[in-house]
């Protein structure tokens, strides 16, 4: 497990460099002080370093949105959390890295070896509109996973195409977040 976590670290440090399609498989191994074969071995392709990023920043945004969770929320409050978590993703990875992960994680080609469930802020998020709706905050006119993945790909769209202007990109997020209550809000 150790010789895993030094290539995907040295694979993630490469990334961040140049991106995942201009990264170099041999810098990679160099820096992790493995044989080539090692880096296949732990993962097939580039592509597979970043799924394993992804699950590794989603199961840190779960942990900490579990715990923000613990005392009961409003879902305006809860949502706003989840752009706070996945905007600081966004600055932990740095925009190339944040990019190449989203890119992977929308290819046509990505292994489609996962289902919703297994994906932790989706549950999450079906639980706080699932909540909110029990507690009349909430009119879900559709199936609270559909609503789930319309918030998180809505989301994943504009920091992707905002540019990183903080205030216009914080008037974007508010924007999106408000506009997002509403459609959800009691008729």
């Amino acid at each position: 497990m150790r010789t895993r976590q030094r290539v995907l670290d040295a694979a993630i440090a490469e990334f961040e460099r140049s991106g995942m399609a201009e990264a170099d498989i041999a810098a990679i191994v160099d820096a992790a002080g493995v044989a080539r074969g090692t880096f296949y071995f732990h993962f097939p392709t580039k592509e597979h370093v970043l799924l394993a990023l992804e699950a590794r920043e989603e199961a840190r945004i779960a942990r900490a949105l579990t715990r923000f969770l613990a005392t009961p929320r409003d879902l305006a409050t809860s949502l706003a959390k989840i752009i706070q978590l996945i905007v600081a993703m966004e600055g932990r990875l740095g925009d190339v890295l944040f990019k190449d992960i989203l890119a992977v994680h929308f290819s046509p080609t990505r292994p489609l070896t996962d289902e919703w469930r297994e994906h932790p802020v989706i549950v999450l998020v079906v639980q706080i509109l699932e909540r909110a709706s029990e507690a009349g905050e909430a009119e879900l006119e559709v199936d609270p996973y559909h609503s789930a993945v319309f918030f998180l790909l809505g989301l994943y769209a504009l920091l992707t195409a905002t540019t990183n202007t903080k205030p216009l990109r914080n008037l974007a997020l508010d924007s999106y977040l408000t506009t997002f209550l509403r459609s959800l809000a009691p008729r």
